[in-house]
């Protein structure tokens, strides 16, 4: 047997290299599944003779493999057919052939069953029964499969099958995110993908409606244009996936950053001047998957409809539609080729009436061949602009009726500069969307602050929105925002632009039309100033001041801005960002208010603030007044009352504590913890604590430096780490056991560790810059570092500046996905000398590269 399945393992081998080299050639994804399916088929036959197994058992090849579609490195499975139980005899057999097929090299799942068996499997999961449901008999006993399959259709409830099915498929569409505009998505589970397309035709071949797409439109279930569109895009998901598995070398269905431009340029994209190969691979994926997973939601009503017959209850709505059970029904076949405006108000109908939960199949395929009529003369109709408009005004059901219009392509016919990014990349490592469901994400978070069940989740946006006139403009501005990406230039300019024109044809007022420019215009300025400038710094609000110029601009602002950064990906977002940006926001608001920015006065207010906190802790009245003498204003303008008067508090009778004071809590902004330090100040010190953070892998998302007059380092981080709100406790008393202990001793620093960079990170690499300048006041240098983020990155910038005996008094630490933009106002003797300074800047660029 050794020698057989010696042999046997060569001649596939040889085989496979052989079919996949004329794939190349010719680029025929049947062809080729098929022959890798020929070629495995010979080998069991030949591993089954030769195992000498009786002739009541059968061979039967079940999933994928039984479907007949075999690629390069998929699994087989397979299920031995018994008639009885095994004996010792046959176990033995079954046991020496199953390691015959592994010996070939085969990836083998197999299972050893009776027919009963089969079936008890099969009631119990619903994967069993799929697997059977594409059976095929390789080799043996044909009595015995066909009864299996006899045994198995009459065991089938086809409407059970078809809840499981559906069930399943919306639990992996979470999985997935309700999107197939995933940059990295899976072309067989992604919702769009190839499993989609399975699940269809599972359920119809369960319900006996046919198992191609051919016989479906014979069913009239589909159109036959449409079937011929559903063959094309299962043979390009399975061309992709095809030529995953071989670039790869294994199992692969992600087309993950890595391969998009390898598998781009086998299909013979090619990198231009504003593009790359892989934008052009995945522009048309999306497209592709948009197709498909529009006509999988009329395939599976239609069968639906078949499976589980209702009533038609028809309720006029008005002359064009009708509600038929809930869902909206053009009342003529014709009725989008007659009144094309019909085209928006189904939309808006749906938007409106929460009894209606969708549209019939019939609706949804009138609408998609009807679609080309919007044109130039269909943009410029008066009834068409308005019905757009009351689309944005709608009560509810807004972001439901964008999605729903740019899953039809309504949307993109209707907005042109939209329908180019639809399905477009974005390179630039916190994106995990494509262009245009990053900005329907945006409509959707703004839609949130509006509905009272989501108030919640972001009170102070929910409590703004509530008093902000015409809150729909915002919408408008977030459809606009980024609708100008992959044009070249700044998007921004651009897109302000198409806001403008778009305001100026729909009879916007000029009031509303300037507030949505400005929002186009300026959705990056906010988070720029609260994540990379001084918010301690009067002049830095004063100019913030000056550029929104009065409440309703500022507020539209924030909100935009809030939602802006929550719809780029779930890991861009924390509540230190939302605390930036709030500071923002109020400090500018009293600013706007009349209220000059003044330092004394905010300086009064926020000492009188953590006095009266300090009162509640039962200090005596003097408490703080032997530290604070040794604090500037600075220190008072950079934290918070809260803050100030914990410090307090920690260090009340430790004022010239010999060793150093490590104090930690839960952060007050609700994510994170605060760790502030206390001790002699030393020249290493800022580099000594980020090691420490560093070998306990803590995200650092701010830290404020501070020395005392008379020579104390008062330094307070915010560091963060997945498991914090777990064991809290015992945390805070090990970073400050440990961290006092570390502050304690003398020990040398250890040496940076080069971090490995993230898939993501090495896909698209940043190339590191580092700026030194003087501030505007030339007191301190402003130095700002840019490059993919890594573990020890922070400590490694530290350990060059302690180098250097560099001062450090604040850090902006700015993370955006697997990109940071970190900012330190720093001074030191070393900083007055030329040279030194290009050193400086030398060294700490070796540093950030890997």
């Amino acid at each position: 047997m050794v020698s057989l399945a010696l042999a046997l393992k060569e001649k596939l081998k040889a085989e496979q290299l052989d079919v996949i080299a004329r794939f190349q050639d010719d680029g025929k994804p049947d062809n080729l599944l098929a022959g890798l399916r020929k070629n495995v088929d010979a080998a069991l036959t030949e591993a089954w003779l030769a195992c000498d197994l009786p002739a009541s058992a059968a061979l039967v090849a079940v999933g994928g493999y039984g479907r007949g579609e075999l690629f390069p490195h998929s699994d087989v499975d397979v299920l031995i057919l018994l008639e009885a139980a095994a004996g010792p005899a046959l176990q033995e057999k079954l046991e020496a052939l199953v390691q015959t097929l592994w010996d070939i090299g085969l990836e083998i799942g197999h299972s050893i069953r009776t027919i009963p068996e089969c079936l008890i499997e099969s009631a119990a999961d619903i994967t069993v029964q799929t697997s059977l449901l594409e059976a095929r008999l390789v080799t043996g006993n044909r009595k015995l499969f066909r009864f299996l399959q006899e045994r198995c259709s009459a065991a089938m409830d086809p409407q059970a099958f078809f809840e499981a099915k559906t069930l399943e498929l919306h639990q992996r569409h979470a999985k997935y995110e309700d999107t197939p505009y995933s940059l990295e998505p899976n072309c067989k589970e992604s919702p769009g993908g190839l499993r989609d397309l399975q699940v269809i035709l599972w359920v119809a071949k369960a319900a006996g409606l046919g198992d191609s797409w051919r016989k479906l439109a014979q069913r009239g279930l589909i159109t036959s244009t449409e079937a011929r569109q559903l063959v094309q895009k299962e043979r390009a998901f399975k061309d992709i996936r095809i030529r995953l598995h071989i670039l790869t070398r294994r199992r692969e269905d992600r087309l993950v950053f890595d391969v998009q431009t390898a598998i781009a340029e086998t299909f013979g994209f090619k990198t231009s001047e504003t593009r790359r190969a892989s934008e052009y691979l995945m522009q048309r994926y999306y497209w592709a998957a948009k197709a498909v997973t529009q006509l999988n939601v009329i395939l599976l009503q239609n069968i639906g409809a078949q499976l589980f017959p209702m009533p038609t209850v028809t309720v006029p709505i008005n002359p064009r539609f009708n509600d038929i059970n809930g869902l909206i029904e053009i009342a003529d076949e014709d009725t989008f080729v007659t009144t094309p405006s019909a085209m928006l108000e189904v939309f808006l109908l749906l938007a409106r009436d929460t009894a209606l939960t969708g549209m019939t199949a019939r609706t949804m395929r009138a609408l998609w061949h009807a679609r080309l009529k919007i044109d130039a003369a269909f943009r410029r109709d008066p009834v068409n602009r308005e019905l757009f408009l009351d689309i944005l005004r709608s009560p509810q059901g807004i972001t439901h009726a964008l999605r729903n219009m740019n899953q039809t392509s309504i949307l993109g016919r209707y907005l042109p500069n939209f329908r180019r990014i639809v399905g477009q990349m974005q390179h630039d490592l916190f994106h995990v969307y494509t262009v245009d469901q990053h900005i329907l994400m945006v409509v959707r978070n703004v839609r949130r602050f509006t509905m009272p069940e989501h108030s919640h989740e972001y009170p102070f946006c929910s409590q703004l929105i509530a008093n902000f006139p015409r809150a729909w403009l915002l919408y408008v501005a977030a459809l606009f925002h980024d609708i100008a990406k992959g044009r070249g230039g700044d998007h921004s300019k651009l897109g302000m632009a198409d806001a403008e024109k778009f305001s100026r044809e729909h009879g916007l007022s000029k009031e509303d039309t300037e507030l949505i420019v400005f929002l186009v215009e300026h959705h990056l300025t906010m988070s720029q100033t609260a994540q990379k400038q001084d918010l301690s710094d009067p002049d830095v609000i004063q100019a913030f001041a000056a550029l929104v110029r009065d409440e309703r601009h500022l507020t539209a602002l924030y909100l935009l801005t809030v939602s802006d950064i929550r719809g780029t990906s779930p890991k861009v977002w924390n509540a230190w960002k939302g605390k930036l940006l709030e500071d923002l926001y109020r400090i500018t608001l009293r600013v706007l208010g009349g209220e000059a920015p003044s330092a004394d006065r905010e300086l009064i207010n926020r000492q009188q603030a953590a006095l009266a906190t300090l009162r509640l802790y039962g200090l005596p009245a003097d408490a703080h007044e032997v530290l604070w003498k040794q604090l500037d204003v600075a220190y008072f303008l950079r934290h918070d009352a809260s803050d100030i008067a914990w410090q307090t508090r920690a260090l009340y009778g430790r004022f010239d504590s010999p060793t150093p004071v490590v104090k930690c809590r839960l952060a007050t902004i609700g994510e994170g913890l605060q760790v502030t330090v206390y001790l002699k100040d030393q020249p290493d010190l800022f580099a000594r604590i980020c090691s420490y953070f560093d070998q306990k892998n803590f995200s650092i998302l701010d830290a404020k430096i501070h020395t005392t007059r008379h020579g104390y380092a008062l330094d307070t981080f915010l560091v963060t780490e997945p498991n914090f709100a777990n064991n809290y406790r015992d945390i805070i008393s090990l970073i400050e056991h440990e961290l006092t202990h570390l502050l304690s001793s003398a020990e040398p620093l250890p040496e940076p560790k080069r971090g490995r960079l993230s898939r993501l990170s090495r896909t698209f690499p940043i190339t590191p810059t580092v700026d030194l300048r003087p501030d505007d006041r030339g007191q301190y240098y402003l130095l700002s570092v840019s490059a993919n983020d890594r573990n020890g990155l922070l400590y490694a910038i530290a350990s060059v500046l302690a180098t250097y005996r560099i001062s450090l008094h604040t850090a902006k630490i700015m993370t955006l996905g697997e990109r940071v933009e970190d900012v330190f106002l720093v001074d030191g003797p070393t900083l007055n000398n030329a040279r030194s300074q290009i050193q400086l800047e030398t060294d700490l660029l070796d540093a950030l590269r890997v």
